[in-house]
């Protein structure tokens, strides 16, 4: 199982034509995205690369294989024109022992976890700030933002293979990694 792990679109649809090439580039089996899709939120701007309904289409494209969860920019109305389900706060997927809890990061974060064993991994967005960190056991894992980066990093997203976790530029160089 090879998952593209990513965050944070934000309705940029140029960072976003990046990761679908990337998607089939790297032989992924399914995307998780973490969340905020669409809107902006009141603290960003609006730039140039804006493109909600292109970022509408590219989304309902992969819409077959993408597993999302919903982000404090989300909400009933991006429902209404994506053909994949983005409203549930976390998902977990299991590979073999290993569990993925997968979340935005507003409502579940470090200060309030879920219960994950040792070798398990947190995957969440939220803060735009790729992260690749052991904690307890518990593997912390964020794959920054394709499209608002924070605190001088690069646009990224994540690749999970069984093996590793990765965090890459949209360019493609790896920026982060940890072998599981």
């Amino acid at each position: 199982m090879k998952l593209l792990i990513l965050s944070d679109i934000h309705g940029f649809s140029g960072p976003l034509e990046y990761i679908l090439k990337a998607f089939y580039e790297e032989n992924c089996s399914m995307i998780l995205f973490l969340g905020d899709a669409l809107y902006h939120g009141p603290r960003n701007s609006i730039d140039d690369g804006y493109n909600a309904s292109r970022t509408i289409e590219i989304l309902n494209s992969l819409s077959d294989k993408i597993l999302a969860v919903r982000g404090n920019c989300d909400s009933e109305v991006d429902q209404m024109v994506l053909d994949y389900s983005l409203l549930s706060d976390y998902h977990m997927v299991f590979d073999g022992m290993r569990k993925i809890f997968f979340t935005h990061g507003h409502i579940y974060n470090r200060a309030n976890m879920p219960l994950l064993n040792r070798g398990d991994i947190f995957a969440s967005g939220h803060t735009h700030i790729a992260e690749i960190e052991d904690v307890k056991g518990v593997i912390h894992f964020n794959p920054g933002s394709i499209s608002l980066p924070r605190r001088n990093t690069q646009a990224s997203y994540g690749i999970y293979d069984g093996t590793s976790l990765m965090v890459k530029s949209l360019e493609g160089e790896i920026l982060k990694s940890k072998v599981l």
